[in-house]
C-alpha cells in the first residue's frame, strides 16, 4: 500500500492529498524540451524537480508511468503561434537542416539528464513521431464544433470553451492583446487567443521545410496540440500529473487543456506541478538572455554535475533560486562529504528508522527537499549510531535523492587533501593556528574527518 503525500495543485491554488486515479499507479506527463538548442542548467531545475517528483512516488510505493515529450516541431519563437519557426531559423543560423538541428540537441538533452542522475522517462515520444494522432484529435475538434479552419491554419475557438483560463486565473477579456505592428494575424481568426491547431503551407509558412499531409492540406502541428495527443496515447485521456514551468500555465498549459477537456468532455489532468525558475543575477535564465550555462560550463570547473541535485533541492520547487557558481561550489562540497562518509563507513548496516521516518515526512510535504536535506545533515553529524547503520540509511534515502551514492569508490585520500595535510602539519609546527583552522576547515568541507595525533595530521 502507498503511502499518501501532499502536492501543490495549480488547478486548485493549494496543496492538496495526492491519489491516483487508479490505486497504486501514477500517471505522469513532464513537458519536455524543444529541441533546437542546447539545453541549459535552467531547464535542468525543473527536470531534477520532475525526477526527485518521480522516485518520491516510486519510494512512497506507487508504479510512476512518465512520458516526457521531445518537441521537434511547431514551437514558434513566440509561444502564443506568432513569429518564426525555432527549428528553421537554428538550421539557417548553423547550415544544417531542421532534422539534424532536432537530432544533435535531443542527444545533448539526454546527455545532460544522464549526466544529472535523471530517470530516464518510460516513454519519450517525438512529436514527429506522432503526426496521425494530432490530427485525429484536431478532426475530433472540428467535428465537435470548437475548432474552424481558415485559408491560413485550423484554430481553436476559445470562446467555445466556457473554462479557459481557469489554470491561469486570466479571463478572456485579459487575454485580449493585440498583434505587434510587424506580425501578419490571420485576417480570419475569431479571437486574439484562438491558438493554432494545425498550421497550412501558405503565407510565410509556403516554404516551411517539415511537413506532412492532412485533410486540410499539408502542413505541420501547432504546438499546443502536441502534448495533448501524445498524453492521451501513452496515458489515457485523464492523467494524474501534468508538469511544467510556470510559463508554461498562461499559454501552453491553459491550451492543453481546453482542446483535451473540449475532445474528450472530462478532465484531462487532476494534478498540475509547475517550477519556478533558476534565475541569474535576479533575472530568468534563458536563451535569448543569453545568460545560461550549460552542463558543458559545470564540467568545464571541475565540478559534478550531480552537484545540481544538491543545489536544487536547497529550495522550494515553487520559490525561484537564483544561481552561482559559489552555491554550486558549495553543493559539490555537500556532495563530496557525503561520498567521503560512505567511502569510509563500510556496508552490512540497517536502516536508521527515525531518520527514514523524518526523511518521510518532509518529501510527503509538498517535496519538501530543503527539511529532507537537513536530515542529512543530522545523519552526517550522527556519533551515536553505527557509520554502518547511517550508511545504510543514506543509501535508501538516495532513492530519491538521486546522488548515485551505491556506485562511490572505496576510502582513498586525493592529492589534493594529502597537500592540504602537508600545509596543516607546517602551520602548526610554526604555532600559525589561524592558518591551521582553516585548513581544517577546507579538508572537513571535502569530507574529511580531521584528527590531530603526535605524528601530524591523520585524515578519516
Amino acid at each position: 500500500m502507498a503511502l499518501k503525500m501532499k502536492l501543490y495543485n495549480t488547478k486548485s491554488r493549494s496543496i492538496e492529498e495526492f491519489t491516483p486515479l487508479k490505486e497504486g499507479v501514477v500517471t505522469m506527463y513532464a513537458c519536455g524540451p524543444t529541441v533546437y538548442d542546447f539545453t541549459h542548467i535552467g531547464h535542468m531545475r525543473k527536470y531534477i524537480g520532475d525526477d526527485i517528483l518521480r522516485r518520491t512516488l516510486s519510494y512512497l510505493g506507487y508504479e510512476v508511468k512518465h512520458v516526457m515529450n521531445i518537441t521537434d516541431v511547431g514551437h514558434l519563437t513566440n509561444d502564443s503561434d506568432q513569429g518564426d519557426d525555432k527549428f528553421e531559423g537554428k538550421a539557417k543560423a548553423e547550415g544544417k537542416s531542421v532534422w539534424d538541428i532536432a537530432k544533435f540537441y535531443t542527444e545533448y538533452f539526454n546527455k545532460t539528464i544522464k549526466a544529472v542522475n535523471i530517470l530516464f522517462p518510460t516513454v519519450q515520444p517525438r512529436a514527429t513521431d506522432h503526426i496521425p494522432e494530432q490530427i485525429k484529435l484536431i478532426e475530433k475538434l472540428l467535428i465537435k464544433g470548437f475548432a474552424y479552419e481558415t485559408d491560413e491554419a485550423i484554430y481553436f475557438d476559445v470562446t467555445k470553451d466556457p473554462h479557459y483560463g481557469e489554470l491561469s486565473g486570466q479571463k478572456l477579456s485579459d487575454k485580449e492583446i493585440g498583434a505587434r505592428d510587424e506580425v501578419v494575424v490571420d485576417k480570419d481568426k475569431r479571437h486574439p487567443a484562438d491558438f493554432v491547431l494545425w498550421f497550412k503551407l501558405v503565407g510565410k509558412f509556403t516554404d516551411h521545410i517539415m511537413h506532412w499531409p492532412s485533410p486540410w492540406g499539408d502542413g505541420f502541428p501547432g504546438w499546443h496540440i502536441e502534448c495533448s495527443a501524445m498524453s492521451m496515447k501513452y496515458l489515457g485521456e485523464t492523467i494524474d500529473i501534468h508538469t511544467g514551468g510556470i510559463d508554461h500555465i498562461p499559454v501552453h498549459h491553459e491550451n492543453e487543456i481546453a482542446q483535451s477537456e473540449c475532445a474528450t468532455g472530462h478532465e484531462f489532468v487532476r494534478f498540475w506541478v509547475h517550477h519556478e525558475f533558476l534565475n541569474v543575477d535576479g533575472e530568468k535564465m534563458s536563451k535569448s538572455k543569453h545568460n545560461f550555462y550549460t552542463l558543458d560550463d559545470i564540467q568545464s570547473r571541475n565540478i559534478d554535475p550531480i552537484a545540481m541535485r544538491i543545489l536544487v533541492m536547497g529550495t522550494s520547487y515553487r520559490k525561484p533560486l537564483n544561481f552561482t557558481w559559489e552555491s554550486l561550489e558549495s553543493a559539490n562540497k555537500t556532495l563530496n562529504r557525503i561520498r567521503s562518509f560512505g567511502a569510509k563507513s563500510g556496508t552490512g548496516g540497517k536502516v536508521v528508522d527515525k531518520y527514514k521516518n523524518s526523511f518521510l515526512e518532509a518529501i510527503s510535504e509538498d517535496l519538501n527537499m530543503a527539511k529532507a536535506l537537513a536530515v542529512i545533515f543530522e545523519i552526517l553529524n550522527d556519533k551515536n549510531h553505527d557509520k554502518k547503520d547511517l550508511w545504510a540509511t543514506l543509501l535508501d534515502l538516495d532513492q530519491v535523492l538521486g546522488l548515485n551514492l551505491k556506485d562511490i569508490p572505496i576510502f582513498t585520500i586525493t592529492v589534493e587533501a594529502q597537500n592540504l595535510v602537508l600545509k596543516r602539519d607546517k602551520a602548526r609546527t610554526e604555532k600559525d593556528f589561524i592558518t591551521s583552522d582553516k585548513l581544517r576547515l577546507e579538508l572537513e568541507s571535502l569530507g574529511y574527518e580531521v584528527l590531530d595525533t603526535p605524528n601530524g595530521t591523520k585524515l578519516q
